[in-house]
C-alpha cells in the first residue's frame, strides 16, 4: 500500500534526503547534479519546498519513504509541469510511480490546469514509457529546446 504525503517547507529534511538519493541514483535523469545540491544550506532546500504554486508529494510504502515528485506552475495558466519524480529502486515495480503521477495530475486539475507536461531526456527510455502508460503523449518542444535530448510529453487533465 502506498501513502502519499504533501510536504511543506518543515519537512525539508526529508526533501533533501530523498533528492540527494534521487541524483545518486539517477544522476543522467536530472537537470541538477549531485555536487549542486550536497552542500546546499537550509534555506535553500526550505526555498523549494516553499515554490509559489508548488506542490511536493513524497510516497511512502511499509511507513518508509518510497519516492518523490512535484506539480509546478509553468508560463501556461492552463498548464503545471511535473518535476522531481523519483522513485527508490526497491519501490519500483510496485505502483508508487503511477501513484506519484494520478496524485500530481488531481492537484493540477485542482488548480485549473488542463494539461500536465513534463520533460525526460531521450535516453531514460523507462521513464518515457512509465509516462506514456500514464496518458502522456509528446509534444512539441518549446522554442530553444536541445533537439533529440529531451522528449516533451503532455497529459490531458479533462474528467
Amino acid at each position: 500500500m502506498t501513502g502519499l504525503r504533501v510536504l511543506t517547507e518543515d519537512d525539508w529534511r526529508l526533501w533533501r534526503e530523498l533528492r540527494l538519493a534521487a541524483l545518486a541514483d539517477a544522476p543522467d535523469a536530472f537537470g541538477s547534479r549531485l555536487a549542486d545540491w550536497q552542500n546546499a544550506a537550509e534555506e535553500a532546500w526550505r526555498s523549494r519546498l516553499a515554490m509559489p504554486g508548488s506542490r511536493n508529494l513524497v510516497a511512502e510504502t511499509d511507513g518508509r519513504p518510497a519516492g518523490m515528485a512535484s506539480g509546478v506552475p509553468t508560463g501556461d495558466p492552463a498548464a503545471r509541469e511535473l518535476i522531481a519524480m523519483w522513485v527508490h529502486p526497491q519501490a519500483r515495480g510496485r505502483g508508487v510511480a503511477d501513484a506519484l503521477i494520478d496524485a500530481v495530475a488531481s492537484w493540477a486539475r485542482t488548480e485549473g490546469a488542463e494539461q500536465l507536461r513534463l520533460t525526460v531526456y531521450e535516453h531514460n527510455t523507462a521513464a518515457a514509457l512509465l509516462y506514456r502508460r500514464n496518458g502522456f503523449t509528446d509534444i512539441a518542444p518549446p522554442g530553444g529546446a536541445e533537439p533529440g535530448v529531451e522528449r516533451f510529453m503532455a497529459r490531458p487533465l479533462a474528467d
